[in-house]
């Protein structure tokens, strides 16, 4: 079955910097589009960064644009999101989604507090 492991969250001061991989199993990620969003308890879920099935197309939120980068690894079928400059309104939990399924994984924690 799908499966979406997220991890590499973490507490971080302002400016601070994070990657946060999204390990998948059980379909074809390397055909897949993905995305990372997130949620905190204030605000609705949002998109954050997204690659197409070809793994290219990078797409953004403005909130992160030009702070965040959104890679894959199809040798290991991993997603990743690095992301510097980090802002207190970037607190919230992360979490990956593959286009096409419902599967969510547990989501990783991005706190940024000075």
């Amino acid at each position: 079955q799908v499966q979406l492991v997220e991890s590499g969250g973490g507490s971080v001061q302002p400016g601070g910097s994070l990657r946060l991989s999204c390990r998948a199993s059980g379909f074809t990620f390397s055909r897949t589009a993905m995305t990372w969003f997130r949620q905190s308890p204030s605000k609705a879920r949002e998109f954050v960064a997204g690659l197409d099935r070809y793994g290219g197309d990078a797409r953004y939120a403005n909130s992160v644009k030009g702070r965040f980068s959104i890679t894959r690894d199809t040798n290991t079928d991993t997603l990743y999101l690095q992301m510097d400059n980090l802002k207190p309104e970037d607190t919230a939990r992360y979490f990956c989604g593959a286009d096409g399924f419902t599967a969510r994984g547990p989501g990783t924690q991005v706190t940024v507090s000075s």
